[in-house]
């Protein structure tokens, strides 16, 4: 890495927008890994993600935050305040808006927020894929006129159109630094949280409307002795309400084998190890209100 410091470029970029704009969706088809957890319904990501993407002469450090939303409840407050937060403490922000789907009071407050700031914004329009051209060349222009931004590029994280283009961009407007990290790195979180974050990915997909806003994953166990043979990983899912607990365990069982099954194929495809998942279901009761639950479960 000593050579890499001659007009090598490297920064830390925030990806902010509204919730479900696609933030998750982009960074991991930029760094080719599954480390941010996706689903249809917004408000998915509750922390900041790091991930790394690596190119021939700059390091892009991504942070993806949570969709900010107006927010009323303990957790939510929590979760906007680390995506605003992020804003202030990057060398470039690039706002993400949903082109099928707009949320102007979550983008006014944004907004309002990166005018604070003198961080050049790169602004990316995705899921343009699910909308006309005309629909897209209009939106641009109006995006145009809420503020300077450095760059504007319409996008589908989810087909990859645009995105290297987009990635380029970025590259240009970083600083001249050398690398943060080895070239091996793809985040800085821990295995283990990855891993409790992979399992509340599946609880939002495959549960009803109410269940994965209630739903809390923790690791108990994280046995890795044999890593070459077997991961052993004991995991409990907190909800709020007994009757949570019976949809999410399901009948006899099925909706959190149906869990389990989905979330060991994802961990074995990260650890690249066989796994052994069980996991467990607990009643917290208004955890998402209380502030010592949200600080144990890492809020």
């Amino acid at each position: 890495m000593e050579n890499k410091t001659t007009n090598f470029k490297a920064g830390f970029i925030a990806i902010v927008g509204p919730p479900n704009a696609g933030k998750s969706t982009l960074l991991n088809r930029m760094l080719g890994e599954k480390i941010s957890i996706t689903s249809k319904k917004p408000q998915t990501t509750r922390n900041r993600i790091l991930g790394v993407l690596h190119r021939p002469g700059a390091q892009l450090v991504f942070m993806d935050t949570p969709g900010v939303h107006a927010a009323s409840r303990p957790l939510n407050v929590r979760i906007v305040d680390q995506a605003l937060g992020a804003v202030g403490e990057c060398d470039l922000v690039l706002f993400m808006a949903d082109a099928s789907a707009p949320m102007p009071a979550a983008e006014a407050l944004l907004l309002k927020k990166i005018k604070t700031v003198s961080t050049p914004v790169v602004f990316a329009l995705n899921k343009t894929d699910l909308v006309p051209k005309e629909t897209v060349l209009l939106q641009l222009d109006l995006w145009k006129n809420e503020h300077d931004f450095a760059d504007m590029v319409p996008i589908s994280a989810a087909k990859g159109t645009q995105v290297e283009h987009l990635a380029a961009i970025m590259e240009s407007l970083l600083p001249e630094n050398p690398p943060f990290f080895p070239e091996d790195t793809l985040t800085d979180i821990p295995e283990r949280f990855l891993a409790a974050e992979l399992i509340r990915e599946k609880v939002f997909r495959l549960t009803g409307e109410e269940i994965p806003y209630a739903a809390a994953v923790t690791i108990e166990t994280f046995s890795e002795e044999n890593r070459d043979k077997l991961v052993t990983i004991h995991a409990t899912i907190h909800v709020e309400r007994d009757s949570q607990k019976g949809i999410v365990i399901g009948k006899q069982g099925a909706k959190l084998k149906e869990i389990g099954v989905a979330a060991r194929r994802d961990l074995e495809r990260m650890l690249g190890a066989r796994v052994f998942l069980k996991l467990f279901v607990r009643v917290q009761k208004n955890w998402s209100r209380d502030t010592k639950s949200l600080e144990k479960f890492g809020y």
